[in-house]
């Protein structure tokens, strides 16, 4: 089992891997050096505490519908990310990182972000973009910049930066790596003993391709895989 584990973590690091374009999981470089009370919302296996210095009181918090279910979540609270169970200004920054797409009011959530942070705090928020349907039935929406300026707007929130993941050509490419390899994994053995191979052939070559594109040709400002936005309390 350890040996399949690492094998796994081996070849997402390569063009083998669907999801290769999109790069290494890390953190926002803000967080890194954040100070004070840090909240994690969606912690999952708290992945984003090791980046976190000793220094830092951080609070893991994660859905118990989806989190223990999904994610094998190990948080230091259960709870709603609509309805936080925190006083008013506690936090001197949070993060919700590839979660707003799967709760059903993240106008809300974003509220309560707000709500939790001191003033002057800072958020780090993320959701995909183009990007497929995944933990479903628990994936409800996709923002334009746009969508964003307007959500966090009503949440009394300012926008930093925004920074999207993969540019256009990265997009396309990782679309269509999952748009190959999603079939196989939903699909019967009988078409997986034949597709596999050619899957094998099929996925490098199309990381590899869009990536050289990616280097060489302009982006185009209208697709990305996502967006990750660093947020002030106005």
């Amino acid at each position: 089992m350890n040996r399949l584990r690492a094998l796994s973590r081996w070849v997402a690091r390569t063009p083998l891997h669907p999801q290769w374009l999109m790069g290494p999981k890390i953190p926002p470089a803000g967080l890194v050096g954040a100070e004070g009370r840090v909240l994690d919302i969606g912690a999952a296996d708290r992945w984003l505490q090791t980046h976190l210095g000793p220094e830092v009181q951080y609070v893991a918090l994660d859905y118990p519908a989806t989190g223990q279910v999904l994610y094998g979540a190990r948080p230091d609270v259960f709870a709603d990310a609509a309805c936080l169970p925190f006083a008013d200004g506690t936090f001197d920054a949070v993060a919700c990182l590839e979660v707003l797409e799967h709760v059903r009011m993240p106008d809300q959530v974003l509220a309560e972000i707000a709500r939790v942070l001191r003033p002057d705090g800072v958020a780090y928020v993320s959701m995909p973009f183009l990007y497929p349907i995944h933990d479903a039935p628990h994936d409800y929406q996709r923002w334009t910049p746009h969508g964003w300026r307007r959500s966090a707007e009503l949440a009394g929130l300012e926008i930093r930066a925004m920074q999207p993941a993969c540019n256009a050509l990265q997009a396309a490419g990782l679309l269509t790596c999952l748009a190959l390899a999603e079939p196989m994994q939903s699909g019967s053995r009988w078409r997986l003993v034949p597709g596999l191979p050619v899957l094998m052939l099929l996925i490098p070559l199309v990381n590899l391709v869009f990536w050289a594109m990616a280097k060489l040709w302009p982006s185009s400002k209208a697709m990305a895989s996502g967006y990750q936005l660093e947020l002030r309390k106005a």
